[in-house]
């Protein structure tokens, strides 16, 4: 057989015949295996030597692997680890805010808990989120008061691309506002919206039938038409949860505000704007924040955050679903 494999196999064959030819005849146990000729003896070790080599070659993929965890591991690690010296501690409220979402209050709150409790000197808010939910908003400024009160630690909320709504309840409770030149601020104000596909239905011979155990249970049902007094109810309860909000802000904002202008349209503003209707503190970004307010200590990121590109198409069309009720 030709190969390097064939002389392996004359060699093995000769030691067999060998021992056998060493071996007393009646000690001699019967052959009753079939004899292997030279080819298949020769595949049998060429098939041993592959199998060797592949056992290898996953054994040192499984070390590279395992070093290439550890040494992500590690460095993820350094990089959690707060500097050695004096630092400030970055928290991200980015996206929607919502129940279980990236920017929810079960997964703020603890975040807000360790920034206040490291030893940090401040807290950065970095708010990038068309808003949401107020009701998540409303639990994550009462552990931001909470911990201001306790630690005295001063905290300044940085919004980037969009600060709106919600959003903007939650940075209403920092020391100092700070936004973009080219930043959107605002929307104050609640909403409340719901789809209305009864003429659909009408067309297409189908009805709903529901049994409510009251009168305004089945307002917002998109699959029924809407009475003139149920719809007066919900504008009414939007004009009291957004006159809510109103208030906090005028709160929150006292002294700073311009006269004589309605905030509670609505709408969104840009920076420079913003700045001057009294909305924010000041223009600039975290960079600045760092440099200027805190003399140019160090952030620790964290978190928490989501994935990487997108974010600002994400908050902009978070922020138009949100007016559109959808």
């Amino acid at each position: 057989m030709p190969g390097p494999i064939a002389p392996l196999a004359r060699i093995i064959r000769r030691l067999i015949g060998s021992a056998r030819a060493r071996t007393p005849a009646d000690h001699a146990a019967p052959n009753t295996a079939p004899a292997l000729d030279e080819e298949s003896l020769a595949g049998l070790i060429a098939e041993w030597a592959w199998r060797t080599r592949r056992k290898r070659r996953l054994r040192m993929m499984a070390g590279i692997a395992v070093v290439a965890v550890i040494i992500l591991a590690a460095t993820q690690g350094a990089k959690s680890l707060p500097p050695r010296q004096g630092y400030i501690a970055v928290v991200r409220i980015e996206g929607e805010i919502e129940g279980h979402g990236l920017a929810s209050a079960e997964r703020l709150v603890p975040v807000l808990r360790e920034a206040f409790a490291s030893r940090a000197q401040g807290v950065i808010l970095a708010i990038d989120s068309p808003g949401g939910q107020p009701l998540e908003s409303e639990r994550i400024v009462a552990v931001i008061d909470e911990e201001k009160a306790n630690t005295k630690k001063p905290v300044h909320a940085v919004i980037g691309n969009l600060g709106a709504s919600a959003a903007y309840m939650i940075a209403l409770h920092a020391d100092r506002i700070v936004a973009g030149r080219y930043s959107l601020v605002g929307s104050i104000g609640a909403v409340i919206a719901a789809w209305d596909f009864h003429e659909i239905l009408d067309r297409l011979g189908v009805r709903q039938r529901v049994f409510a155990s009251g009168p305004r249970k089945n307002m917002l049902n998109p699959f029924t038409p809407m009475s003139g007094e149920d719809a007066r109810r919900a504008q009414d309860l939007v004009d009291r949860m957004g006159a809510e909000f109103v208030r906090e802000f005028q709160e929150r904002r006292e002294g700073r505000l311009k006269p004589g202008v309605n905030y509670a349209t609505g709408e969104v503003w840009a920076g420079e704007d913003a700045l001057a209707l009294g909305l924010i503190d000041g223009i600039g970004t975290l960079e600045t924040v760092l440099r200027d307010e805190f003399g140019g200590l160090k952030a620790r990121d964290l978190g928490p955050r989501g994935g990487i590109g997108g974010l600002f198409s994400a908050q902009i069309h978070g922020f138009l679903r949100s007016l559109s009720g959808s």
